[in-house]
């Protein structure tokens, strides 16, 4: 792998370590599609083992972060469900891996699909919950005085998440498609 200008290491679109392959796309292409069917075609809308990741990283974070406030707790869990796809992400750039990189922006993507559906339960509080029983969103949205958006800021969130989602297929097929355009 070459260096770039900036010194860091990179890659650049002539590097074979950054090539996508048919399979590499069509299978991130699944993994979105079969994301997206499960929020919306699905009751729960849960996609089975990953959202159960999801949920362990969400729960994780709480008690992480409650060691450096008390008062950011609430925030640990979103924080850390979010956090680990940013991660992965990273760590795929930093191994020139274009399709792991797209991967992980499906699965931040899907994490929102997760969060926006907790912030929009924030009146309701219908969700069945984990743990002690509080609603974090409930807590989050009261503090910032937003109680009463909780729907809006979900549609928001949601919209960021398909758009992410979306995004990173898209960034990842013209990837595919430059290497066809590469000089030998």
């Amino acid at each position: 792998m070459r260096m770039n200008p900036s010194g860091d290491s990179g890659f650049e679109p002539g590097d074979d370590a950054g090539q996508v392959t048919t399979g590499q796309l069509f299978a991130v292409m699944a993994f979105a599609a079969a994301c997206l069917g499960f929020h919306w075609f699905s009751e729960e809308g849960w996609v089975p083992l990953l959202d159960s990741a999801n949920l362990a990283l969400h729960e994780a974070g709480h008690p992480l972060v409650g060691i450096f406030s008390e008062r950011l707790t609430v925030y640990g869990g979103t924080l850390f469900q979010l956090a680990f796809p940013l991660l992965a992400a990273l760590q795929f750039r930093r191994s020139a891996n274009p399709a792991g990189i797209a991967a992980a922006v499906v699965w931040l993507g899907e994490n929102l699909f997760n969060v926006a559906r907790y912030m929009a339960d924030a009146r309701a509080q219908d969700l069945p919950l984990v743990g002690n029983g509080d609603h974090d969103w409930t807590e989050i949205f009261s503090r910032w005085h937003v109680l009463h958006l909780d729907g809006r800021i979900a549609g928001i969130t949601r919209g960021v998440g398909l758009v992410l989602m979306v995004l990173a297929v898209v960034w990842l097929y013209r990837r595919w498609r430059a290497r066809d355009s590469r000089p030998s």
